[in-house]
C-alpha cells in the first residue's frame, strides 16, 4: 500500500485536497493529512469558506521515511501560510532529497520555490506565481501537468484528473474502476 502525505492548513483549495485524496484512497493509498495544529482545517471553495477536514498529524511529528509521496494542494492562503513554516520547508526538502514524488498544484509550487529546489527544473503553476517560480530558477510552462523527475505540478482545479493520474503513475498505482 502506498502512503501519501498531504500537508495543508486553513485556506487550502477545497477541490485540490479533497478530490486527489478521494481518488488516491479509492485506488488503495493510505492518505495522511498533516497540518500546523490539531483539529480541523477549513477549505476555500471558489469564493467562500468550504468544508473542513480533520487533521491526522501535526507537521512537527512527520517523518518522511513513513511516506512514499508528498501532495501539496493549492489555494492562495494555504501555501502562503505554509511557506513561512520552517518545518514544512524542511519536509519539502527532505522529500526531494529522498527522490520521492512531490505533487504540487496551483499556488503550492510556491513551497518548492521557498525550499530553493527549483533550479533547473521544469514546472507549472497558477499564473500569478509563475514569475516567482522562474525567479527561483525553474523553466515554467503552461501545461495541464508537468512531470520533471520527482516533481509533479499542475495549474488549477481543472487539472486535478491529470495531476492525480501522474502522481498515481509515479507511485505505480492504478486508478480504481469507476
Amino acid at each position: 500500500m502506498q502512503r501519501v502525505l498531504i500537508i495543508a492548513t486553513d485556506g487550502y483549495e477545497q477541490s485540490e485536497l479533497m478530490e486527489p485524496k478521494r481518488l488516491l484512497e479509492e485506488a488503495g493509498a493510505q492518505v495522511t493529512l498533516a497540518s500546523l495544529e490539531h483539529g480541523e482545517i477549513r477549505g476555500w471553495d471558489q469564493k467562500d469558506w468550504g468544508q473542513s477536514v480533520r487533521v491526522d498529524l501535526l507537521v512537527r511529528d512527520v517523518s518522511t521515511e513513513d511516506y512514499d509521496a508528498l501532495l501539496l494542494p493549492g489555494g492562495q492562503m494555504n501555501p502562503d501560510i505554509l511557506r513561512m513554516e520552517s518545518k514544512v520547508i524542511d519536509l519539502v526538502r527532505e522529500f526531494d532529497a529522498s527522490g520521492k514524488p512531490i505533487a504540487a498544484i496551483c499556488h503550492a509550487p510556491w513551497l518548492l520555490a521557498e525550499a530553493a529546489i527549483l533550479e533547473g527544473r521544469t514546472v507549472t503553476g497558477w499564473p500569478s506565481i509563475r514569475t516567482d517560480l522562474a525567479n527561483a530558477g525553474a523553466a515554467v510552462v503552461d501545461e495541464e501537468v508537468v512531470v520533471d523527475g520527482n516533481f509533479i505540478t499542475s495549474r488549477k482545479p481543472g487539472d486535478i484528473p491529470a495531476f492525480t493520474e501522474a502522481l498515481m503513475a509515479a507511485l505505480n498505482m492504478e486508478a480504481a474502476e469507476a
